[in-house]
C-alpha cells in the first residue's frame, strides 16, 4: 500500500497503520455433499487461508513514511492480507475474512436488507441494521457518515488488498462511534506497463448462490489503475430472503513526482433487490428455522440500494521531515425499504454526503531518538431527503413522512510519537469534535415543533506507554475517552409516538484502557491484552410505537475482558487461535421497553466466550486444505435477560488446488460451511418489540468456484 491513506492511518502514533506483508505467505488454502465432505475430511491438514494469517511472517506499518514492525505498534491491532486470487472463499462478506481477529464479531445474518452485525468489545451490539460504534473506512474514505452509522455491505472484497481492526482507546482518535476502527484497502496497481493484470471467477452454491467478477488492472510507476467488476445472487437460506448486488470499484494512481501521490476512487453499488425474512420467535426458530413470518409475506418487506462514491487523497513530501495529506470524496445513496407495517412502512431515503480533510506530520529527532507529530482537521457533511409512506401490501400508499436531514461533524486533532528513550515510547493524541444534527419538517410545516436541531461537542484525550523489554516481548498501556451521538434513524421518533425528531437523547461517553504485551519466537506470535471502558449515558432501546423502535440513555454500562491470540507456522503447516472474554454489564438499573433492567444484567448481543481456531496444510505443493472452528457461548436477545441464544460450535472446511500454464494462473476452490450441520441462530435482533430475536443461520452448504489470472 502506498502512503497515499496515510491520511487516515492513525499518525504518528502508528495505532491503525497500514499493514503489508514482505511477499507472500501461504495459500489458504446431504448426499450432494457426500464425496465432497468424504475428500476434505480425510485431508491431513486444515484451512488457514492467507488473509487470515496476517501474523506468521513480520509484518510491516507504514506510518508518516516511517516504518515499524507490526510487532511494535503500540496498541491492539491486527491486519488480515487479503489473495482474491487464492482465497478459497467467494468473497462477498466482510465475515468471511476476519473471524481470527480477537475483540471482533462480524455475523453475517443471511439477511442482506439489513447488513451484517458488527461489534468491537462489545461496542456496536445494540445495532439491528447497518453499524453502529465501529468506524469504517474503506481506501481513506469513510463508511461510516458524521451521524456514526456505517454500512458494510459496499465494500469491494475482489479488489481488496488488506483489512485493518484497530481496537481500544486508540481508536477514540478517530471520532464519534469510535468503539474500533475498520479499515479495508484496494490492491494497488501493477507498475509493469507490459504486463497487464487480468482476472476472471465464478462460483456457486447452495441456495442458488451465483458470483461472477472480473478485473483488469495496469500501470506505470508513473500512473496506474484497476477497474474490478462483481455480482453476487442468492436464493437465500430462509424463505423470502433472496438477494442480488452489483459492484464497481475502480482505483488510479498518479506520481506526477518523486514526492507527490494522487489517487483517486471511485465506488459503484447497486442492489435492486434484498428481501428481509424477519426475525423468528423461540417456538418459530425450534420449529422450522427457515420459515418466514406471515407480515414478511402480506407486506413484502425488502430493501433496494443505489450508492455512488468518488474521492481523491493527495500525499505530498514538503521535505525528509515534513508531509501533507490531503482528501476529499463525494457521494449519493437511495434507499427504499418495506417494512412489516401498514402505517408509514415505507421508508424512502435520498441522501448525498462528502467531505475534506487534510494532515501535517513532522518528523525531527531529539537526543537521536525519533520524534513524530500530526495536525489535522476534518469535515464530514450528509443532507438527506427522508420520505414515509403506508405499505399497502408492499407498495407505496399515502405520504406520511417528508423532512429533510442533515449531519455535520468538523473535527480537528494533534497526536505526538516520542521515543524518549532506547526501549521507552510515549504516545498522546487529542480530537475535538463537533457533531450537528437537523431537521426540517415538510410534512407538518405549520408544526414548528417537529423541527430543530441538537449539537453535540466532545474532546477525546489519549496517553500512552510502549516499553521494548526485549527483541522478542513488548510491553504497552494506553488510556483514553471516547463518544457516540444517536444516529439520525435512532433521534427519528419520540417517547409516545409523537412527531418530530428525539433531540433529548444524549451522546455515550466512555473511558476506555488497556494493557498488552506482544511475544515472539521464530515464527510464533503470541498477543494478549485487558481492556476495560466505562460508559455513561449508554444509548439503549426504550419502547416501540407503531413498529418504530424509539431510544433512550441508560446511566452507566461497564466492557471489560480479555483478547488473546496465537499463531504459528512451520514447514507445509500454519495454525492460529484467537480468543475473547467479554464481560459486558449495565451497572446502574433503568426501566426500558420491557420493564425494569436490573444492574449486572449483561448487554444483549455479546456472548461471553468467542473462540475461533484454524489450521492449515499442504496436501501437495499447489493444493492447500483447511478446517476452522467458530465456538461462541451463550448470548442475551434482550436487556432483561429474559431469554438467550444457546452457544455453539460449528466447523468449515475448504480446498484449493492452483494450476499454471502459458503464463496463465488457475485456481480450483470448494467449501463447506457447517460441516456437520449444527441448526444455531448466527445472528440476532436484540430488543427486538416482537420478541422475534432469532435469525437462523444456514445450515450445511456447499460452494465452488474457479478463478483464473493472466
Amino acid at each position: 500500500m502506498t502512503n497515499s491513506f496515510l491520511y487516515f492511518s492513525f499518525q504518528p502514533l502508528s495505532a491503525t497503520p497500514r499493514l503489508y506483508r514482505h511477499g507472500d505467505s501461504g495459500r489458504r488454502g446431504k448426499s450432494v455433499y457426500v464425496k465432497a465432505l468424504a475428500l476434505l475430511i480425510i485431508l491431513p491438514a486444515a484451512h488457514a487461508q492467507d488473509n487470515e494469517k496476517p501474523l506468521l511472517k513480520e509484518v510491516v506499518i507504514s506510518a508518516s513514511r516511517a516504518e515499524q514492525l507490526r510487532f511494535d505498534a503500540p496498541g491492539a491491532i491486527d491486519g488480515v492480507a487479503v489473495d482474491p486470487f487464492r482465497t478459497a472463499s467467494p468473497l462477498v462478506n466482510l465475515s468471511e475474512l476476519m473471524g481470527a481477529v480477537p475483540g471482533l464479531q462480524i455475523r453475517d445474518r443471511q439477511n442482506f436488507a439489513q447488513d451484517l452485525q458488527v461489534s468491537v468489545r462489545g461496542f456496536g451490539t445494540r445495532s439491528t441494521f447497518g453499524v453502529r460504534g465501529v468506524r469504517i473506512l474503506v481506501d481513506g474514505i469513510p463508511a461510516t457518515m458524521p451521524d456514526g452509522q456505517g454500512q458494510a455491505a459496499t465494500v469491494s472484497l475482489t479488489s481488496a488488498k488488506r483489512i485493518e481492526l484497530l481496537r481500544g482507546p486508540l481508536a477514540q482518535l478517530y471520532g464519534n462511534a469510535a468503539g474500533g476502527v475498520l479499515q479495508v484497502f484496494t490492491q494497488d496497481p501493477p507498475v509493469t506497463p507490459e504486463k497487464p493484470d487480468y482476472r476472471l471467477s465464478a462460483g456457486a452454491g447452495s441456495n442458488g448462490q451465483r458470483h461472477v467478477a472480473a478485473g483488469i488492472a495496469g500501470g506505470s510507476a508513473t500512473l496506474g489503475g484497476l477497474l474490478d467488476v462483481s455480482r453476487y445472487e442468492t436464493d437465500g437460506y430462509r424463505d423470502h430472503s433472496a438477494a442480488r448486488r452489483q459492484q464497481l470499484n475502480a482505483k488510479v494512481v498518479a506520481k506526477p513526482s518523486a514526492d507527490t501521490t494522487i489517487t483517486g476512487v471511485l465506488n459503484l453499488f447497486d442492489q435492486p433487490l434484498a428481501e428481509d425474512p424477519l426475525g423468528l420467535t423461540r417456538s418459530q426458530f425450534y420449529q422450522n428455522p427457515r420459515q418466514v413470518v406471515p407480515g414478511a409475506i402480506t407486506f413484502n418487506t425488502r430493501k433496494t440500494i443505489e450508492q455512488h462514491q468518488a474521492g481523491l487523497v493527495v500525499e505530498h513530501r514538503l521535505s525528509a521531515s515534513d508531509t501533507l495529506n490531503a482528501r476529499m470524496y463525494a457521494g449519493a445513496r437511495k434507499v427504499d425499504q418495506k417494512l412489516a407495517f401498514q402505517t408509514n412502512g415505507v421508508v424512502n431515503l435520498d441522501r448525498t454526503y462528502g467531505g475534506v480533510g487534510a494532515s501535517w506530520t513532522h518528523a525531527l529527532q531529539v537526543n537521536q531518538l525519533p520524534v513524530r507529530w500530526t495536525v489535522g482537521v476534518e469535515a464530514d457533511h450528509l443532507r438527506e431527503t427522508r420520505k414515509g409512506f403506508d405499505n399497502l401490501g408492499g407498495n407505496n400508499g399515502a405520504l406520511r413522512r417528508n423532512e429533510d436531514d442533515t449531519a455535520r461533524n468538523t473535527d480537528v486533532f494533534g497526536q505526538l510519537d516520542w521515543t524518549f528513550a532506547p526501549e521507552w515510547r510515549a504516545i498522546a493524541g487529542v480530537r475535538a469534535s463537533r457533531v450537528r444534527f437537523s431537521v426540517d419538517d415538510r410534512f407538518n410545516a405549520a408544526a414548528s415543533s417537529t423541527s430543530g436541531s441538537v449539537q453535540y461537542r466532545n474532546t477525546s484525550p489519549v496517553v500512552g506507554l510502549v516499553w521494548h523489554a526485549a527483541e522478542t516481548l513488548n510491553v504497552y498501556a494506553n488510556l483514553g475517552t471516547g463518544f457516540e451521538t444517536p444516529t439520525l434513524a435512532e433521534s427519528a421518533y419520540r417517547p409516545g409516538g409523537a412527531p418530530g425528531p428525539n433531540f433529548a437523547l444524549k451522546p455515550s461517553k466512555s473511558t476506555q484502557g488497556e494493557v498488552g504485551v506482544k511475544l515472539r519466537s521464530g515464527t510464533h506470535v503470541f498477543d494478549a491484552a485487558l481492556f476495560e471502558a466505562r460508559s455513561t449515558d449508554e444509548i439503549v432501546s426504550s419502547q416501540s410505537s407503531g413498529g418504530r423502535a424509539i431510544f433512550q440513555n441508560a446511566d452507566r454500562t461497564r466492557r471489560r475482558g480479555l483478547e488473546a491470540s496465537w499463531s504459528a507456522t512451520w514447514p507445509g503447516l500454519s495454525t492460529r487461535v484467537g480468543y475473547t472474554l467479554l464481560d459486558a454489564r449495565f451497572q446502574s438499573p433503568y426501566v426500558g421497553a420491557q420493564g425494569l433492567v436490573p444492574a449486572g444484567n449483561r448487554l444483549p448481543g455479546a456472548p461471553r466466550h468467542s473462540l475461533f481456531a484454524d489450521v492449515e496444510g499442504s496436501v501437495t505443493e499447489a493444493m492447500k486444505a483447511g478446517l476452522e472452528m467458530r465456538l461462541e457461548s451463550k448470548t442475551y436477545v434482550n436487556d432483561l435477560n429474559s431469554d438467550a441464544a444457546p452457544g455453539y460450535a460449528v466447523f468449515n472446511a475448504r480446498l484449493s488446488q492452483e494450476f499454471r500454464f502459458n503464463g496463465a494462473r488457475m485456481v480450483l476452490y470448494g467449501r463447506i460451511d457447517n460441516l456437520l450441520g449444527k441448526t444455531y441462530a448466527g445472528s440476532l435482533i436484540v430488543n427486538d418489540a416482537n420478541a422475534r430475536y432469532f435469525e437462523a443461520a444456514p445450515g450445511r452448504r456447499l460452494f465452488v468456484g474457479v478463478r483464473s489470472q493472466f
